[in-house]
């Protein structure tokens, strides 16, 4: 995405964003920056709040926030609420007819493919567009965008989608955009698993988490799960484990969209031992001590597995426990 684009030079859009949480409201307030009209609605009040100090004009509804829009963008926890909001909450006989939807929300790939034919069938244009890259990127305008639907409607979205973000991919046609994102985050969830199991195991052999770090992250080891969100404190400073764990990507956002790659994986008969078993792992930690924590943090739960409490070596080497 080019520089011109995320300045906002292309015409403004008059948007209606309906979603206004950790990511929603970020991504709103930078449509906002890149001088779009931005209307929006959250149940949240203290979210809607948020938005409006952004310069986003708050809705009372919203069927209120999508009245005028040229765009929809929706950031909603789960499928069931994308599906009711359209239909049952008004969203596609509130909007103007030829409006385009880019739902955001990581949802089933066949709640997606369902949201868009009855899109589709209101007299819209839809594409699923859920984005990588967390709060944090939320915030600073880097989330990578994959996006399904039809090539028509990829264009119209992609000024908008250069305004929220650093990359947006067209991953082909409806529901292709939701297919990308489980996939790509079942890789992320078997990374810092195995990230975090090699590290206590490290441990336990006397091996120094920097020690550790500094090969792998320079050998065949090295993944986005040890360089950028490492799951021990010291060798990335800007990781939540420097951080008590305090979330980038929370654990049950992990656990719900491996969730949702499993259930993918059973409907489509595939082999995928592995993710599988990274959604049982991810659950059970989201439900347990991991619920308030960044998904990095199950290291801490495989070490309380393994043995409970780390060898002298490992203490000795890394001054502290994790």
């Amino acid at each position: 995405m080019n520089a011109e684009a995320r300045t906002g030079s292309d015409a403004p859009v008059t948007v209606g964003f309906v979603g206004l949480g950790n990511m929603g409201g970020p991504m709103a307030a930078n449509l906002v920056r890149a001088g779009h009209r931005v209307t929006g609605f959250d149940l949240v009040p203290e979210a809607l709040a948020a938005a409006a100090g952004a310069g986003v004009a708050p809705a009372d509804s919203a069927a209120a926030a999508v009245a005028d829009a040229d765009v929809v963008i929706t950031m909603l926890p789960a499928g069931r609420h994308v599906l009711a909001l359209y239909e049952d909450g008004g969203l596609l006989a509130a909007a103007r007819p030829g409006t385009l939807f880019v739902d955001c929300s990581t949802i089933d790939v066949a709640d997606a493919r369902a949201a868009h034919e009855a899109v589709v069938r209101a007299g819209h244009q839809g594409l699923d567009a859920p984005v990588s890259g967390g709060v944090v990127g939320a915030e600073a305008g880097t989330l990578t965008f994959m996006a399904g639907g039809g090539a028509a409607e990829f264009a119209r979205a992609e000024p908008l989608l250069a305004a929220m973000g650093r990359k947006a991919v067209h991953c082909g046609a409806a529901g292709a955009g939701q297919a990308a994102k489980i996939c790509n985050n079942m890789i992320l969830g078997i990374s810092m698993i195995g990230v975090s199991e090699a590290f206590v195991l490290g441990e336990s052999l006397g091996l120094s988490h920097q020690a550790l770090y500094d090969v792998a992250s320079t050998a065949s080891g090295q993944c986005w799960a040890l360089s950028v969100n490492c799951p021990v404190p010291g060798p990335v400073p800007a990781s939540p484990a420097n951080r008590d764990y305090r979330p980038g990507f929370a654990a049950p956002l992990m656990a719900k969209d491996l969730g949702l790659a499993a259930n993918a994986v059973r409907a489509g008969g595939v082999q995928a031992e592995l993710g599988l078993r990274a959604a049982e792992l991810y659950a059970a930690f989201a439900e347990g001590e991991g619920a308030a924590e960044d998904f990095s943090g199950i290291v801490r739960a495989i070490r309380k597995r393994s043995d409970g409490t780390p060898g002298t070596r490992r203490t000795e080497q890394n001054g502290t426990t994790a």
